[in-house]
């Protein structure tokens, strides 16, 4: 059998979802909980590979077992042998030919950022914080600049093992929620640190350090060491992973409002 599931999870508190030698990740976590319904050893494919203290709230994975349980005992089982900031959402028989990763035809990613002079205490590690004020418009004008079919190689990490640094962002879009800014980017696929090396200059182009054009620049140059920094991976989300309808996983996508993190 193959089974996906669809599971959310706090990433603070690993070092990311693949897993390392001497770190715990939140792979690692689930194959040892899978393993234990399955009395097997089960390896599981992301649809995705978010990084250190990145979160999700709509993660695909896929494995293949021989063991025959009931899709809730791949969930509220698995549930019951995962640490608490890992959660089983939905399980899902699918055919041999369905692939997490490959099989994705888009995702979303969510960022959360709190604007005000003091850092955040409740939301600490969930939310980004900048403590000066950004001007809305601007970045999206950056942003407009930013979707489309590019080659985003200024905003790749220099250990991005992707063949092609072409990608197409369908959408990015940013809403202000009170002292936040809530910033959506989806496409077909990411670069390593995309998302994160974007965010990073739409927030100096926030801070009015640079004009919008400035990113269209960064394109055009397709050199990172002209970029901003990499930002901080604590309000990144994987929010949902889009598949083709034949596949029925009803997993395209998930919002939350900041009110709920």
């Amino acid at each position: 059998m193959k089974i996906a599931l669809a599971l959310e999870y706090n990433g603070c508190g690993y070092y990311g979802w693949q897993k390392q030698p001497g770190h715990i990740t939140v792979q690692s976590q689930l194959e040892k909980a899978l393993s234990g319904v399955a009395g097997e050893k089960i390896q599981a494919v992301a649809a995705g590979r978010t990084d250190t203290g990145v979160h999700a709230l709509c993660q695909v994975v896929h494995f293949e077992t021989q063991a025959k349980r009931p899709l809730t005992a791949w969930v509220r089982g698995t549930n019951a042998l995962l640490p608490g900031d890992i959660s089983v959402l939905n399980a899902f028989e699918v055919s041999d030919d369905f692939h997490a990763r490959f099989s994705a035809t888009e995702r979303t990613y969510l960022y959360y950022l709190l604007s005000r002079s003091a850092r955040p205490g409740v939301n600490h590690g969930k939310i980004g914080w900048v403590h000066y004020p950004l001007d809305l418009e601007k970045m999206r004008i950056a942003a407009g600049l930013l979707t489309g079919e590019y080659d985003f190689s200024a905003f790749r990490s220099s250990e991005c093992q992707a063949k092609t640094a072409v990608r197409q962002l369908t959408r990015l879009s940013i809403v202000r929620h009170r002292q936040y800014f809530i910033f959506e980017f989806r496409a077909n696929a990411f670069l390593h640190h995309m998302v994160r090396n974007i965010l990073g200059a739409l927030v100096y182009v926030g801070q009015e350090k640079y004009p919008p054009e400035w990113v269209q620049m960064l394109l055009e140059k397709r050199d990172r060491a002209l970029a901003a920094p990499t930002f901080s991976p604590n309000g990144l989300y994987l929010s949902g992973v889009r598949y083709d309808a034949r596949w029925n996983l009803a997993v395209s996508g998930v919002t939350r409002p900041i009110d709920t993190l």
